[in-house]
């Protein structure tokens, strides 16, 4: 069975579309069989794997809508051992047109069980608020992972997140937990980068990644190549970052 872990958190640009990207090829790297879920419209996930986004036939869009099966839609080895879900501006449309669907929630943990004995992970890269694709996600995860960006508002939204994951738990999915929080955007020539990582770590009663994602500017560089950073420059800090937190995922879910 795979894990399914959704990267999760409703404050826009912390990182979650580069984690979801490189972390997933991190993994694949590591000899692990990852599907990729692009849930965002902005399929900013889905063009960073080189995907032209407004070329598709078939998205998460039809499989939402029961028009596609996940079979369908599936893109297969866009880059070695990675599938992905794409998604595109299409999806925007959804939040209107399932008002009223029975059991919306399950839509996509409906479609997903079909697949999962195929994957060892898979990764839900979420949209930046808190709508019905984003209680897909987290219907359909085991476990939420926090990109938390390391600047003076970090702690913003994350008790509003927490307490969303918590309503899921409760009245969706029990199996729900927290995978833990990553820091991104680290820099550590300056003190608020360290300030705010000892402040999320008095505050928070997660697990906190020992990994920290850095600036880099190759990293950030990379999606308009459509490549994950381990293809676009290996030797680069992001690159070794995103491999050192696979590492760690991977041995986190097998204490579990």
């Amino acid at each position: 069975m795979g894990k399914v872990i959704a990267i999760a958190n409703q404050k826009g640009g912390v990182g979650k579309t580069t984690t979801s990207i490189n972390l997933s090829a991190s993994l694949a790297e590591k000899g692990k069989k990852v599907l990729v879920i692009d849930t965002d419209p902005q399929g900013n996930t889905t063009s960073g794997f080189g995907i032209d986004k407004n070329d598709l036939d078939t998205t998460i869009y039809d499989l939402m809508l029961g028009e596609s099966s996940i079979q369908d839609c599936i893109l297969k080895e866009v880059v070695k051992n990675v599938d992905i879900l794409p998604s595109n501006v299409n999806l925007a449309a959804t939040e209107i047109e399932l008002i009223g669907v029975d059991k919306k929630e399950y839509i996509l943990k409906n479609e997903v069980d079909w697949v999962r004995d195929k994957y060892d992970f898979i990764i839900i890269d979420c949209p930046p608020s808190l709508n019905s694709l984003t209680i897909n996600a987290l219907t359909t995860a085991d476990t939420v992972l926090v990109p938390i960006q390391c600047e003076y508002y970090a702690l913003e939204g994350l008790s509003q997140l927490i307490h969303t994951v918590n309503l899921v738990k409760e009245r969706l999915n029990p199996a729900l937990d927290m995978e833990g929080v990553v820091f991104t955007m680290y820099d550590s020539r300056t003190n608020l980068s360290m300030q705010v990582v000892e402040n999320v770590k008095s505050h928070l009663n997660q697990t906190v990644y020992e990994t920290m994602i850095p600036r880099n500017i190759r990293l950030a560089e990379a999606p308009s190549y459509g490549m994950p950073i381990h293809i676009y420059d290996p030797k680069s800090a992001g690159a070794e970052a995103y491999m050192k937190l696979a590492d760690e995922v991977i041995k986190h879910n097998k204490q579990m």
